[in-house]
């Protein structure tokens, strides 16, 4: 995925300014990919030039309100129907824990414990999402839960592994 394909694919849904879509990003994005304020906005020029958004009306102090064209549904249509998702093959964690036993039993079952707790921040998180996509109609919110519902889901996951593998060193 990429930044690109996320603003087309929000802007989809209704013209934003850069600020607005920031906003989005902080409630519903961040989690699955998270952007900052200047990826955002040179992103933003870049699908203007391309032809992918438009400029669709200008405010006070510069304000611009973008809308996705005609070029940038079509991107976005091709992007999720055709283009083979790509999924990441590398853990930062897992490579970690193969290398455990360089480490005193403690201090690997401390490691496990921390990524048990991080999974439980992280379940919480995204457990405090929830109320604002829960109930809504909107795309946002109807999708947007099946992608939140994921995140609870692995979180899980993550915690029950953590916890097991603690229990594996002896």
């Amino acid at each position: 995925m990429s930044l690109r394909h996320a603003v087309l694919g929000l802007l989809a849904e209704g013209s934003a300014s850069g600020y607005d879509l920031m906003k989005m990003f902080d409630i519903s994005l961040a989690n699955v990919w998270p952007a900052t304020q200047s990826q955002l906005y040179s992103e933003l020029g870049k699908l203007a030039d391309t032809g992918l958004v438009e400029v669709a009306a200008e405010g006070p102090r510069g304000r611009k309100e973008y809308a996705i064209t005609d070029a940038g549904r079509a991107e976005l249509h091709h992007w999720i129907t055709e283009v083979t998702p790509v999924t990441i093959g590398r853990s930062d964690v897992l490579l970690r824990v193969f290398f455990l036993g360089q480490l005193s039993p403690d201090e690997a079952r401390t490691y496990l414990r921390e990524q048990a707790e991080r999974a439980v921040r992280n379940h919480e998180m995204l457990t405090g999402i929830l109320p604002l996509v829960e109930g809504g109609e909107d795309n946002l919110s109807v999708y947007g839960r099946l992608a939140l519902e994921w995140g609870l889901r692995f979180t899980t996951t993550q915690r029950e592994w953590a916890e097991w593998a603690e229990k594996q060193i002896r």
